[in-house]
């Protein structure tokens, strides 16, 4: 891999208005404009809004600086931690090729805590950032862009198009997982979904449809229950489900979190896995091996593309614009001991 380079070293602000004339149309004081062109805190949100945004009109831009000034920033929330791990691995491989260090920020529990995120983040100035599975809004791309610190995204669960992202094919997952479950004999196949303003649970629910229209089952929506991606929830519906007057003889779940808590709805229901009742989930965490039976389960694959996201990030940082702002990787079904044929009519 060659050294990228980028386009000049650091160097000053520069715009068409003084600081002065700034501050005066933003109708504050120079040392808020200031603070606001270096990333420091002690700004209000609007404020901070109404002055980038006169800074970009007038075109002040962050100078661009040498790749080995600093590292790559990792931002999550909340994520589990065997699948951050395997995020953060396969960006520190594409970095330290770099001679670059990467720097973690769990957004979700600094927040929790009241403590400010973005602001330690933009003093700290790094190559670029990877949002990932992170509570990323258009507002932060924004503040980011303004500092001409590029972005790139995993599996976003909003619409920041045309922000570039990388994340696997949940939708064909989704597809191949029902396909299993179909070949096994299940038509009675209940869903259950992450958030429905997830761009990946959605394409993980259109995966399934589309696996029950090419088999020409039925999509039943009393089969069908939206949550989160906790092990409480897929308890908790999945105990909706079993308590149905038909019942599934199969579940689909949004992730594996989900899918362990329809293990335990099935202890509690007496019901045996996967003699009474299959289970598939999503992810691959370890804790699918280590679950009895072994769950079946859709693998994606973390560290290649937390790779994926720290080569494209590079690239944008060293000023060339990808040919294609989404990358998607493949993902496998994974078949292990939690699906088998649904249990005879008696």
């Amino acid at each position: 891999m060659t050294q990228r380079q980028t386009s000049a070293p650091r160097g000053r602000w520069r715009g068409d208005l003084p600081v002065a004339e700034i501050a005066q149309l933003a109708g504050v004081s120079q040392p808020t404009v200031s603070k606001v062109l270096n990333g420091r805190t002690g700004v209000g949100e609007t404020t901070r809004r109404r002055v980038e945004s006169l800074l970009r009109e007038h075109g002040y831009r962050r100078p661009v600086r040498t790749l080995g000034a600093a590292g790559i920033e990792v931002l999550m929330s909340g994520m589990l931690g065997a699948i951050a791990i395997e995020v953060v691995r396969g960006v520190e491989d594409v970095a330290a090729a770099q001679d670059l260090t990467v720097c973690l920020t769990d957004i979700g529990r600094r927040t929790a805590v009241g403590r400010p995120w973005i602001e330690p983040l933009l003093l700290r100035r790094p190559v670029g950032v990877i949002a990932a599975f992170a509570g990323f809004t258009s507002e932060h791309l924004q503040l980011l862009e303004a500092n001409q610190i590029p972005v790139v995204t995993l599996d976003p669960m909003g619409d920041l198009h045309p922000t570039p992202s990388v994340g696997s094919n949940n939708w064909s997952g989704a597809l191949a997982a029902t396909r299993h479950l179909l070949a096994l004999g299940h038509r009675r196949i209940a869903v259950i979904t992450g958030p429905v303003r997830d761009l990946a649970a959605r394409a993980r629910l259109d995966g399934f449809r589309a696996g029950l229209d090419a088999a020409d089952v039925p999509f039943d929506e009393d089969l069908r229950r939206s949550g989160v991606f906790t092990f409480e929830d897929g308890r908790d519906l999945g105990l909706e489900l079993l308590r149905h007057p038909d019942p599934p003889t199969a579940v689909v779940c949004g992730d594996d979190l989900q899918a362990l808590g329809v293990y335990e709805a099935a202890r509690i229901s007496g019901l045996r896995i996967p003699d009474d009742l299959s289970v598939v989930g999503f992810d691959d965490i370890d804790h699918c091996a280590w679950a009895g039976p072994p769950m079946t389960t859709v693998r994606q694959p973390f560290a290649e593309m937390g790779a994926a996201a720290a080569e494209l990030v590079l690239d944008l940082a060293a000023g060339d614009r990808p040919a294609q702002t989404r990358v998607e990787l493949g993902a496998a079904l994974i078949v292990r001991g939690s699906t088998a044929p649904p249990p005879a009519a008696g």
